[in-house]
Formats: C-alpha cells, sequence, structure tokens
C-alpha cells in the first residue's frame, strides 16, 4: 500500500546476515521487522514511514524555501549521509504536502541558474511540523525507555 511516498534508506548500515537496513513502506527488512518478523501491519508501517518523510521535509524547509534537489541533499548532509531520500519519493511527497497546503511552490532560479520549483513551509505546514515532531518525540521517549530497562 505504497504512494510512492515514503522511501528513505540508511546508507552503509547492515543488520543481522549484512542485510541492507532500509525504510520504505514496501520493505521486508526496515527498523520494524529487522528479523523477518511482521511486527506492524502494512497501512500502519506505510503511514508512519509516510509520516516520517514528512516531517524530515517540513523541518528541512523550516529555515527558507528550498528546491527538491536540495531538500533531498540537505537531508542526507544533516544525516551524516545516513539517510537518503530519493527523487522517486521526494517528488511525489512534494506534491501530496502541496495539495494537503502544508508547503507552497513557486517557480525560480536555482545555485546553477536553472529553473526550479521552490518549495516553503506555510502556516498550516508550520502546525504539521510541531504535531510530528511532538509525536516522533514522543516515540522516541518510550522507546528510550524500554530500551534502557529491558
Amino acid at each position: 500500500m505504497s504512494n510512492g511516498c515514503g522511501r528513505v534508506w540508511m546508507a552503509g548500515s547492515q543488520v543481522e546476515r549484512n542485510l541492507p537496513l532500509t525504510i520504505q513502506a514496501t520493505a521486508r527488512i526496515s527498523p520494524w521487522n529487522v528479523y523477518g518478523r511482521e511486527l506492524m501491519t502494512t497501512t500502519n508501517k506505510a503511514d508512519l514511514l509516510q509520516g516520517t518523510v514528512d516531517l524530515l521535509i517540513l523541518k528541512t524547509l523550516a529555515p527558507e524555501p528550498m528546491h527538491g534537489y536540495s531538500i533531498a541533499q540537505r537531508i542526507q548532509w544533516l544525516s551524516k549521509g545516513l539517510l537518503v531520500v530519493e527523487e522517486g519519493s521526494l517528488y511525489p511527497c512534494l506534491h501530496r504536502m502541496e495539495e494537503k497546503g502544508w508547503i507552497a511552490a513557486q517557480w525560480g532560479k536555482s545555485e546553477d541558474n536553472r529553473r526550479a520549483k521552490f518549495y516553503s513551509l506555510t502556516r498550516a505546514g508550520r502546525k504539521q511540523l510541531e504535531e510530528k515532531t511532538a509525536f516522533w518525540e514522543h516515540l522516541l521517549a518510550a522507546i528510550t525507555l524500554v530500551l534502557q530497562r529491558a
């Protein structure tokens, strides 16, 4: 149940049996299914992963408008090369987020003087960023508690 939005992978990561660690809605091996056990339903996994990519994009756009390629590059740079958002996932996400009113798009010139679509956060997008950040901080805190106490 993938809408094309949500494919992010972790560069250079490996888990048991040297399998690549990927984060994508249709992954067989993912943070939620590392040992071949289905831990989440496909629908929940797709929603959770789509929300992850949304959060990464919204956070990346918070300081200033950017074009698509720069968004992907910035996420990769901020994660020190560990998170890679592929074009086939990025642009469907951007279009979906634009339709929801979370981001606005405007044509402009890129750093190399090429025509590019620049995306910026709207008021609704800033609200989504706050909500999604709060959700992930809460989830991370809960997971950390379990990891520290188990």
